[in-house]
């Protein structure tokens, strides 16, 4: 039978010696469904991050968030989101058209600290499709939240994220907006966490800790501005321009030929295995010692 994951994976264990600990984790860990603590998990979830690529292997990695359940479960291989209005751009929508394959991570900060991947093949579905097929399907009150679409999942993998590496976090009373000091961000968006100092205001470090979320606006301020100074290098000429990808002919693949074999999957992995030990400073670093200890 064949195993989870992929000829890469399997290489990469064979080489560093993780093979038996890999063996026990697809066959304790990883399930082609969602069990019943794994939907009960989903349903109450806020948020998750979700990873998409494009017919190249361009990567997009990206968050939706929405009231508990908007992620939602229909069986044990079939879940949906939706899409809400956004800045227009598309790139997870428009990877998905091209490359159906996805990734969605769930992480509980808050409750139980423990994280689930869910990876299957994804489809764009327009919303009126949808509420056909799902009569039941509620009308979300905030128009921010009004589906444009949905993002229907076929479940093909279903596994753990372990506990030990996430952070504690705990949610702090919503409040307003408050004025963003002069030239600096907006100080109304603070996230609060087991390691800030949370006062009796909902304040986080003497910050106000959180506002109302502005689903679906368009009011630059609102959205963040320009936070991270991009729109300030363009005006200032300190930005190469983006260069798009050059148009294919005949859908040829723009980085040469791919792989199709496992032995070839297996000596591309081995060259870019020696060619980041050649990059790497001799002695530095921990000695590699597993992903599953």
């Amino acid at each position: 039978m064949r195993r989870p994951g992929s000829d890469g994976e399997h290489a990469l264990q064979r080489r560093l010696g993780t093979v038996h600990r890999a063996e026990r984790f697809y066959d304790e860990q990883v399930l082609d469904r969602l069990n019943d603590r794994m939907r009960e998990f989903v349903g109450r979830q806020e948020m998750f991050f979700l990873a998409t690529s494009d017919r190249h292997g361009e990567c997009d990695s990206t968050f939706r968030a929405g009231p508990p359940g908007f992620l939602r479960v229909f069986d044990d291989k079939t879940l949906a989101y939706p899409e809400y209005r956004g800045n227009g751009v598309l790139a997870s929508l428009g990877n998905i058209e091209e490359n159906p394959h996805l990734g969605i991570l769930l992480i509980d900060f808050m409750r139980d600290r423990i994280g689930l991947h869910i990876n299957g093949r994804a489809r764009v579905v327009a919303d009126a499709e949808m509420r056909a097929a799902h009569p039941d399907l509620p009308v979300d009150p905030v128009p921010g939240r009004r589906a444009v679409v949905w993002v229907e999942v076929t479940v093909e993998e279903a596994y753990i994220h372990c506990a030990k590496h996430i952070p504690h976090l705990q949610k702090v009373p919503n409040q307003r907006r408050h004025a963003a000091p002069a030239g600096g961000p907006d100080a109304g968006t603070r996230a609060g966490s087991g390691a800030g100092d949370a006062g009796g205001d909902g304040s986080v470090n003497g910050a106000p800790a959180d506002r109302d979320r502005d689903w679906g606006t368009d009011d630059v301020k609102r959205k963040g501005g320009d936070f991270f100074g991009a729109a300030a290098d363009v005006r200032e000429g300190r930005r190469t321009p983006v260069a798009g990808r050059e148009p294919e002919q005949d859908d040829a693949p723009a980085r040469g030929p791919v792989p199709s074999r496992p032995e070839e999957w297996q000596r591309e992995a081995e060259r870019v295995l020696a060619r980041a030990r050649e990059r790497a400073p001799e002695g530095a670093g921990q000695p590699f010692s597993g992903w599953f200890r």
